[in-house]
């Protein structure tokens, strides 16, 4: 049984939820604690690294892309501080992720003939604009937008900005109570990632997450990794919509990463 979902998206990033209709959603769901991990963000209406609402325990995190220099990929961090070096690298992204979405926003209009109605701001990510092209009267749905104009080899595709690996690892162990890495088996080169918590001395690794890259898939693995090199498990819906539980820490393992974490502030 899920107990706790430790990786959701809020409107402050590319998801649906509110941070109060997380809290009612974990709630009604018996979900004893939900992690905010908005990316390259820290939801500004969190104001401890762990806090008690309306009865869940809500821990205030971040989902931080980093480059390696073969493959970009998802950093975790819990339980965040006030640390003022995160902060400035968090704005300092979301400067290009506006002036990125102003860029591909435009080519979109540009390409389809249509206006989005999407304005540039904080947070605004691909998934925002594949919502706009959706519920507009171009040819292509959601999962269209991505596989022919906004994807990474897509007409419509800009880069951004992504902190590298060192500098992305340091100002998450500086600020957070627990750095991992996020779903191993999404990127091109799993094993690559995964050696990313043992070259980068890594808390904890996700390994409860629904959906999977490929068949190569492989549980087992990460659950050695973590028993090789003391890693804590983690997991969570990786929620965009509105559903919480659909993967996530029961309850002894939830109770091995609260121990790590600082006490919950009402």
């Amino acid at each position: 049984m899920v107990v706790a979902d430790l990786h959701a998206h809020t409107t402050v990033s590319d998801g649906t939820f509110t941070l109060d209709s997380l809290v009612a959603t974990a709630r009604r769901a018996g979900i004893e604690a939900v992690a905010v991990t908005d990316h390259d963000r820290i939801h500004p209406d969190l104001d401890a690294p762990v806090a008690d609402r309306d009865g869940v325990r809500v821990v205030r995190g971040i989902e931080l892309r980093v480059e390696t220099g073969g493959e970009r990929v998802d950093l975790l961090g819990y339980g965040v501080g006030d640390d003022p070096a995160l902060r400035d690298e968090c704005e300092r992204l979301q400067e290009n992720r506006i002036e990125r979405g102003r860029r591909i926003v435009e080519n979109v209009e540009a390409e389809l003939g249509v206006d989005l109605g999407v304005e540039p701001r904080e947070g605004l990510g691909r998934p925002h604009v594949a919502r706009a092209i959706d519920e507009s009267d171009a040819d292509y749905d959601y999962e269209g937008a991505f596989a022919h104009l906004i994807g990474d080899d897509g007409p419509c595709y800009v880069p951004r900005d992504v902190t590298p690996v060192e500098r992305g690892v340091a100002l998450l162990r500086d600020a957070c109570a627990l750095v991992g890495l996020a779903h191993p088996f999404r990127y091109g080169d799993p094993e690559a990632a995964l050696a990313l918590c043992v070259d980068h001395d890594l808390d904890a690794v996700e390994r409860f997450y629904p959906y999977a890259a490929s068949v190569a898939d492989d549980p087992g693995r990460v659950e050695s990794l973590a028993a090789e090199h003391d890693l804590l498990l983690t997991g969570g819906s990786d929620a965009h919509g509105e559903e919480l539980g659909l993967a996530g820490l029961d309850a002894e393992r939830w109770a091995a990463v609260r121990a790590r974490l600082p006490e919950a502030r009402a």
